[in-house]
């Protein structure tokens, strides 16, 4: 059964990258994967350390609304490393498509992802 994946690609502050990949693989990744969400690979882009992306599996698209709904309006995100991930994006985008398990698997197990540039 195919799942839904969410790719958010973040346009960082200049020079700000290796910060905001340390507070997402050290503090946003490991609460995301507490709630439950599937997280499949992140990291820095290869084409520019201050652009980054985030890809996440969801079973449909009110699963992907309902975990991002519960997710972000707690307070381990609120009161945890939300203020200073925001702080260091410029601009971000959203794009969300279909794809196989075994297309979803295969980025996981890429090389580099959840890597710093």
């Amino acid at each position: 059964m195919n799942r839904l994946i969410e790719i958010r690609s973040y346009k960082l502050k200049s020079g700000s990258g290796a910060r905001f990949h340390d507070l997402v693989s050290k503090q946003s990744v490991p609460l995301l994967n507490e709630w439950g969400m599937e997280v499949v690979a992140y990291g820095q882009s290869l084409h520019d350390p201050d652009s980054y992306y985030l890809i996440r599996a969801y079973n449909n698209l009110d699963h992907l609304n309902s975990s991002q709904e519960a997710f972000y309006s707690t307070d381990a995100w609120r009161k945890g490393p939300r203020e200073a991930i925001i702080e260091l994006i410029e601009s971000d985008f959203n794009a969300v498509l279909w794809l196989t398990p075994e297309a979803i698997e295969a980025i996981h197990n890429s090389e580099g992802q959840g890597q710093s540039a």
